[in-house]
């Protein structure tokens, strides 16, 4: 395991009630109210957020694997994320997808800035090899 040299930053939060509570970041700049998945209660759930954080690291790291690799990404790329909450027996389990846009680029060069994107990105670092995850380049 590698030891963080630097911190960058650090993102704080409050959260009450659980899956059906609320959560506030320290400078208010995220205030959600929570529900469970599924449910019919108007708040956002973990599953959700996690999807969201990663898509959008995911598309960071694409920008540095092109800019390493002087590659222009277009500029209506997307991530799509799925993140399951599952059971195996009595086990809560996650599982992830995320398909990547690369609109305009030769499958070889897509197929090479997703893996490399893949190997730097934070999140895809703290889910390899501890929660099933595919990668799908799409059309």
């Amino acid at each position: 395991m590698h030891q963080v040299d630097k911190v960058l930053y650090t993102g704080k939060t409050h959260t009450t009630g659980g899956r059906d509570g609320l959560s506030r970041s320290d400078d208010g700049r995220l205030d959600i109210m929570l529900s469970s998945p599924g449910s019919a209660g108007l708040g956002t759930n973990p599953e959700q957020l996690f999807a969201a954080g990663w898509s959008a690291c995911f598309i960071g790291a694409l920008g540095k694997a092109a800019a390493k690799m002087k590659v222009a990404l277009p500029s209506d790329l997307s991530v799509d994320a799925e993140v399951d909450l599952g059971m195996a027996g009595d086990a809560y389990l996650l599982q992830a997808r995320l398909g990547i846009h690369l609109p305009g680029l030769a499958s070889d060069v897509a197929r090479a800035l997703v893996d490399a994107a893949h190997q730097t990105c934070p999140y895809s670092k703290l889910t390899r090899g501890n929660i099933n995850v595919a990668l799908q380049l799409l059309a």
